[in-house]
């Protein structure tokens, strides 16, 4: 039966809310010596034979990944010990077991996982640092037959368990193999384990999903997303933030901000606060009118508040979300009512999304420069970041002119062919026949009178972004940097202060370790001598040092909002002892700036965010911090941060 939300009726659930979906600490077990070693052993063999099938120009790279998935697993679950229980060790046996066999397939050119039917698990190179990651793909029964179909593609995100990692991954993927009413493609991405699907787990599933479609044929009107716990609050956040790429929407439970999941009173820092607006889905509900969403949960779970107040904030901008109940169920995926949810859903795909130019009428908001894309609209830049920016609108059934009511957008672009003219906040510009016809985007910027359409030049300049404004991709905080491709940078110059270059050492093998572990790949480490005109076309900086360690510092420090001397770091007007203390910003990289660089700083959440809850993993630091140190014996450095700013849309301190 459908139900929608009544606030008061579940106002009991949100008092005293199990604040976390975190389980308990898991607590790993080592395998025997004798089983650690033979693991090692099977593992060197299986990346032996990798090494040489790279050496083989004619294998696929997609192939080569579909491979080498299984060493990654084998060589993580042994380097940071994940054998949370005796089966694990088996797992690895089998992992390798399966590794091999693929390798030699390959080898001979008969990769037969590539026609199995079933759940398959498959491997993608990643852009962001090169590693190599799985998902499972679920075909149906029939999909042999019909090899030349254009298949829906159901997206489903896992929830946490604590004791994921490749290889629980890979042996017990979320799908269970084909139904009998299995019409779809099934795919279960990994999302670099259980990180909430932030960051680069965001960009697990946008990659997995490209992957597959280079693989497959797929109906890109017909991909759904759905998911439950930490699956659903990655739904609602990757449903709400890309509506236009998904024909439906399901999450289940989950959570849908920090504030009320967290039972937090205190207000955070307002350089932490504002950046919530990334992911928290709660103020993006808005944007349920551009997708279809349906949820579902259990009357005694707890996280059923997170549908609930979704449901009731769409309903507040009269959007309908159905909510399907099943009133004696506790926090459990499959029930009662996950049957009329999934219904739903298929009746979403079955529909698909409409055929370009998709929805002529939309309602779309967002708080950064992140998440600004919706149909034929692309949001370029905002008045103020991290505040409400609206869209509304669409076409006119009399005139066929496109009308828009926006708030705090600062500039935009439409798509040229879907209107004759444009209406922005009633002033009617040209649309179809803009700067010369010669660009599929049209660009509008506003000004103090009002919005201004850009003629051909003046399109390509601020395409250029000269003013270097806060665009998509270049938005910030220092965590955006490592959803894009990155490289670390080390010195091979004398540092000006010893005390601040072990601080740098410090901070970079901290993020080395806990990227390794948390979000499962190397950081890609170079010096500053081989760092290539292709490197700085292609890649985020993220340098570590001083002016006088690091020769990259010293090339972009003078354009950069501070002042580094030998002794002090200026910045606000303030000036600090570079013997206790170090800076770590994020800005447009003044020899690209289309890209970024960063100073001194990896991810800002840390271990014991990543123990805690996904809702943790919100930006520590915003774009710009001044973090006094102090080095213990053991080569850690204590770390407390004395000031922390964003920069405005133009990259200048407020």
């Amino acid at each position: 039966m459908k139900r929608l939300f009544c606030f008061p009726i579940l106002v009991a659930l949100i008092v005293g809310l199990s604040l976390c979906s975190n389980p308990s600490q898991i607590q790993a077990q080592e395998p025997a010596p004798e089983d650690r070693a033979k693991l090692e052993q099977q593992l060197q063999e299986l990346q032996k034979q990798i090494k040489d099938l790279k050496q083989n120009p004619k294998i696929k790279k997609s192939l080569l990944a579909d491979v080498e998935v299984y060493a990654k697993a084998a060589e993580w679950i042994l380097r940071h010990n994940e054998f949370y229980k005796p089966q694990y060790v088996k797992d690895t046996f089998q992992i390798l077991e399966t590794g091999q066999k693929r390798a030699q397939q390959l080898q001979v050119g008969k990769p037969e996982w590539t026609q199995q039917t079933g759940t398959v698990i498959f491997g993608y190179y990643s852009k962001i640092d090169g590693s190599v990651q799985p998902y499972a793909l679920t075909f149906p029964a029939d999909f042999k037959e019909k090899s030349s179909h254009r298949w829906p593609l159901h997206v489903e995100l896992h929830g946490r368990g604590g004791k994921r990692n490749e290889v629980f991954f890979i042996t017990r993927p979320n799908g269970r193999g084909p139904r009998k009413d299995h019409d779809w493609l099934h795919l279960d991405p990994f999302g670099r384990t259980d990180n909430g699907w932030r960051w680069s787990g965001d960009v697990d599933v946008h990659e997995a999903i490209d992957d597959v479609k280079k693989r497959h044929l797929i109906d890109k009107k017909r991909i759904t997303l759905r998911g439950f716990s930490m699956g659903g609050a990655g739904a609602w956040h990757l449903g709400l933030h890309y509506p236009s790429l998904w024909c439906g929407v399901g999450p289940g439970a989950g959570f849908v901000d920090f504030y009320q999941y967290q039972n937090y009173k205190e207000k955070l820092p307002h350089y932490q606060h504002k950046t919530l607006r990334i992911y928290d889905s709660i103020d993006y509900a808005l944007n349920a009118a551009d997708v279809p969403v349906v949820t579902y949960g259990g009357g005694k779970d707890k996280q059923l508040v997170s549908s609930t107040r979704m449901v009731e904030k769409a309903k507040d901008r009269d959007i309908e979300i159905p909510l399907y109940i099943s009133p004696e169920a506790a926090h459990q995926s499959r029930m009662p009512a996950y049957q009329d949810f999934l219904a739903d859903l298929l009746e979403y795909s079955k529909q698909g999304r409409p055929a370009w130019p998709g929805r002529k009428q939309i309602r779309f908001i967002t708080y950064t420069p992140k998440f600004n894309e919706c149909e034929w609209l692309t949001i370029e830049e905002l008045d103020e970041m991290y505040e409400p920016t609206i869209v509304e609108g669409g076409i006119d059934d009399e005139s066929g002119n496109l009308q828009l009511t926006t708030e705090n957008v600062a500039a935009l672009s439409l798509a040229r062919n879907i209107a004759a003219k444009v209406e922005l906040d009633g002033t009617l510009l040209p649309l179809e026949s803009a700067a010369n016809g010669l660009l599929p985007q049209v660009y509008y910027v506003k000004s103090n009178s009002g919005w201004d359409v850009l003629k051909y030049e003046d399109s390509k300049t601020f395409i250029e972004n000269p003013n270097l404004r806060k665009r998509h991709n270049l938005q910030g905080p220092i965590d955006d940097a490592f959803t894009l491709p990155f490289v670390c940078v080390t010195g091979t110059g004398t540092p000006w202060q010893p005390e601040l270059n072990s601080w740098s050492k410090s901070v970079l093998t901290l993020f080395e370790k806990e990227f390794d572990k948390w979000l499962r790949a190397k950081v890609p480490v170079i010096n500053d001598t081989q760092v290539t005109d292709k490197i700085i076309a292609d890649k985020n900086l993220i340098l570590f040092g001083d002016p006088g360690s690091n020769a990259l510092i010293a090339k972009v420090v003078e354009d950069l909002p501070i002042e580094w001397t030998k002794d002090q770091i200026t910045v606000n007007g303030k000036s600090y002892d570079t013997k206790n203390h170090g800076i770590a910003l994020i800005y447009p990289n003044p020899l690209n700036p289309a890209r970024y660089v960063v100073i001194n700083s990896g991810h800002t959440m840390h271990e014991k965010d990543f123990r805690a809850s996904n809702s943790w993993l919100f930006p520590k630091l915003g774009d710009i911090a001044v973090i006094q140190f102090k080095q213990s014996k053991d080569g850690t450095s204590d770390n407390e941060t004395v000031w922390a700013e964003l920069f405005d849309s133009n990259w200048k301190l407020p």
